[in-house]
């Protein structure tokens, strides 16, 4: 359609308006080029990695003052009046050490702090963490 006036779209107005709407950022390469050095030296290139969502590890993490009411609704006895509860069985993964404890409870959990155990262990309990019942 070279060289036709309207180029196969009949009269003269009907393909106007159809271009570039101004949304991109054309010219970076070209005319704008010292624009991105000066102000962007960054545009261009890749910036990292970003690793899938499937492989970041999500947190799920109690605090001591909720202990005593799960102790109450999940604890099983254990040896000697001290209650088990299975944190990692309720989908938990971290223990933090905000609150008391009022109980000897014996805590079975993925990882804890170390006020956390601390203060199990003041009140006559025990925590279990995976690591330990692995034997490392």
């Amino acid at each position: 359609m070279r060289g036709s006036r309207t180029h196969g779209y009949g009269r003269v107005g009907q393909h106007r308006d159809a271009g570039s709407k101004g949304h991109r950022k054309v010219g970076r390469h070209k005319h704008l080029w010292s624009y991105v050095t000066t102000y962007e030296p960054k545009y261009f290139g890749k910036k990292g990695f970003t690793s899938p969502q499937s492989l970041k590890r999500k947190e799920n993490a109690i605090n001591l003052k909720k202990l005593n009411e799960l102790s109450q609704k999940f604890s099983v006895e254990k040896e000697k009046g001290k209650l088990h509860l299975d944190l990692t069985s309720l989908g938990y993964t971290k223990l933090l050490g905000t609150g008391k404890v009022t109980k000897p409870l014996i805590v079975n959990v993925a990882q804890s702090s170390k006020s956390a155990t601390e203060k199990i262990k003041e009140a006559g309990g025990q925590v279990l963490t995976t690591s330990q019942e692995h034997g490392e």
